[in-house]
């Protein structure tokens, strides 16, 4: 299929999946803040946008309403939910031809809350709830109106590279204020893996199985492995047919790796540096985005996080 309609499915699915995520982040931290009156304001906000990729002056003081604005409302901010619904409808634009009618409209009705003002005029938790009742509206429009062909294969591959990247940005929150059960237990109920996780778990709950649980599983469709194994299978179709030896294609190499190397390192050697860890597979899904922009959208140059240290 042409380059730039590629591009345009693969990008859809990343910003719809960012906003969806940013959303889940943002009602998990505001409510511990909320809830918890040990939790500091100002050093969990402060922590809370370094890992979303949003610098700070080091006297700069940060409050819940700066976070609100960087991460929801701020069109120029390319870490906000407004901004990556911007970007998922311009996608949309440029793929319009190959888009169901549904589908089409269900991203451009999201992305009109913006300019028509309703979407800044929603407050939290309720904005919240929003984002992610679209996000699922327009996920499950695309299940159910689009052929399996290379354009779903590119859409699903933006969505679960996305899902990899945004899933460790959660996890690595809610080690920023671990100690006791509740940033998990936050954390899981964001992810809608609480009540798989206590079935998983027999309704023991800590840290390390939350974790593991988050990052491991291979059933639950909002892991780490399961999202990079989801888009391995992407590449892998997209290939027709792949490779007899090795891997040529550097974004399965990477993903591949990736997802080999946290299903057989032990999960102590995972926790004992829990950000570190999840700050090198934030980077491995931008060089993953990176590998896919240089062998698929010719002339185009990669979309990335800001922030990401190389």
């Amino acid at each position: 299929m042409l380059s730039r309609i590629a591009e345009s499915m693969f990008w859809i699915g990343r910003y719809v999946e960012r906003a969806e995520d940013t959303a889940r982040i943002l009602d998990v931290q505001t409510q511990l803040l909320l809830e918890d009156a040990t939790i500091e304001e100002d050093p969990t906000c402060r922590a809370l946008l370094s890992i979303m990729g949003v610098d700070l002056e080091a006297d700069e003081p940060v409050d819940v309403s700066m976070v609100l604005r960087w991460l929801a409302y701020d069109q120029a901010s390319s870490s906000s939910i407004a901004s990556a619904l911007a970007g998922a409808r311009e996608s949309a634009r440029r793929a319009r031809e190959t888009l169901s009618v549904p589908m089409w409209e269900a991203i451009n009705t999201t992305y009109r809350a913006i300019p028509s003002g309703h979407f800044h005029s929603m407050r939290a938790p309720g904005i919240f709830q929003w984002v992610r009742e679209r996000a699922a509206l327009i996920n499950g429009t695309a299940d159910a109106t689009m052929t399996r062909d290379e354009g779903w294969h590119f859409l699903m591959l933006g969505r679960c590279v996305e899902r990899a990247d945004m899933t460790s940005r959660l996890v690595a929150t809610a080690s920023l204020t671990s100690g006791t059960g509740a940033p998990w237990t936050s954390t899981l109920r964001a992810c809608g893996a609480y009540e798989a996780f206590l079935r998983t778990y027999r309704g023991l709950e800590t840290e390390r199985g939350a974790a593991e649980f988050l990052l491991l599983d291979r059933l639950f469709p909002r892991s780490v492995v399961f999202a990079l194994n989801r888009a391995e299978q992407c590449v892998d179709n997209l290939e027709a047919g792949g490779q007899r030896a090795g891997f040529q294609n550097e974004a399965q190499r990477l993903l591949g790796r990736m997802r080999a190397e946290l299903e057989y390192r032990s999960l102590s050697d995972v926790m004992a540096d829990l950000p570190t860890e999840m700050e090198r597979l934030q980077r491995t899904c931008a060089q993953a985005t990176e590998a896919v922009t240089r062998r698929y959208f010719a002339g185009a140059e990669a979309m990335a996080w800001q922030g990401i240290r190389e």
